[in-house]
């Protein structure tokens, strides 16, 4: 007859956890353990910003490269004219208003809903713009960090206001900088964690291609419980002049 402690007995075997009777499982000190040094091979300066192009591809992201606002408008109307109609929806990073792209994207002759830019932001104002990111057919934001190993768009709640423009809407635009692009996840949470960095403490997000999902029959379907496109356009410093 098979008893309640052969069956522990085997969990804890199958587990390779030892039973109450064993001694105590010895671990070692954190700090007497070995470096495990650098796990993928280093990625030098120059190559950064062509590593994160092609682990976002990888992912199916798309890439964009605008260096010049007339240039930048091209961009956007490419991505914007076969979308589905619905407004497009901003959060609050500073460089959506640096370069006036709710004013393009309006003048594309799309709708827009945009974060509070002033003064304190009210709970009715924050629970509208969130409704708005579910009505929305486009979310547009900027970045905290562009990751190059794996091709990841890096956002916090502090930069964006509401990370809801990136994840509600199904097609998410994100716009980010050349100095914006890091070599691995050490220097992001190294960043995001910096004494007095403003993204201490808060939400942040990272996205890795648009989502997807293979649970149903190991098939690999897009946008389940997100954005089926994820654009992320590089802009030079000459798309500032206005």
């Amino acid at each position: 007859m098979t008893t309640k402690d052969d069956i522990l007995k085997r969990v804890r075997s199958a587990l390779r956890r030892p039973s109450p009777a064993s001694p105590a499982v010895q671990r070692r000190d954190r700090d007497t353990l070995p470096e495990l040094g650098r796990v993928l091979a280093p990625v030098p300066p120059a190559e950064l910003h062509g590593k994160f192009e092609a682990e976002f591809q990888k992912v199916s992201g798309k890439i964009h490269h605008a260096d010049s606002p007339s240039g930048l408008d091209q961009i956007l109307r490419e991505i914007l004219t076969p979308c589905a109609s619905g407004p497009a929806v901003f959060s609050r990073n500073l460089i959506l208003s640096q370069l006036n792209l709710p004013q393009r994207v309006e003048a594309l002759g799309r709708s827009i809903i945009a974060w509070p830019q002033d003064g304190s932001v009210t709970a009715e104002e924050v629970e509208r713009f969130r409704a708005g990111c579910f009505a929305a057919a486009v979310g547009v934001t900027g970045v905290e960090f562009a990751l190059a190993e794996s091709g990841s768009l890096v956002l916090s709640s502090h930069t964006e206001g509401s990370q809801l423009a990136s994840l509600a809407p199904p097609i998410h635009i994100a716009v980010y900088r050349r100095s914006q692009v890091v070599e691995t996840l050490e220097e992001v949470l190294a960043g995001i964690a910096e004494p007095g960095s403003a993204t201490q403490g808060r939400s942040v997000v990272f996205i890795t291609g648009s989502s997807r999902t293979a649970d149903i029959e190991q098939i690999t379907v897009l946008g389940v419980h997100g954005p089926t496109q994820v654009h992320a356009i590089l802009v030079e410093d000459t798309c500032f002049l206005s």
